[in-house]
């Protein structure tokens, strides 16, 4: 555990996360209550793959699980991808 794995940072990148909601009017959702937390500045989904996921930009350092909480009272799950693609 350390704080790039437990934590959303700031910056340019985001974080990925995976998520098991299909539709479109789901991931609005998700993507509403996200936008509802203090220092998440963008949510971007990417419906072009399955599973769907998608990415969180933070203004300020956000822990994960802040993330997976809110996205369990939608009714779904967020599962944090990889720090970096190999």
């Amino acid at each position: 555990m350390s704080v790039l794995t437990d934590n959303v940072i700031p910056g340019n990148h985001g974080k990925i996360f995976g998520t098991n909601a299909i539709e479109d009017i789901d991931l609005i959702e998700i993507k509403s209550s996200l936008l509802e937390l203090d220092g998440i500045k963008e949510v971007v989904l990417n419906t072009g793959i399955f599973p769907r996921e998608f990415t969180v930009h933070t203004s300020k350092m956000i822990p994960i699980s802040d993330i997976e909480n809110r996205v369990k009272l939608v009714g779904f799950h967020a599962i944090p991808k990889d720090l970096f693609e190999l």
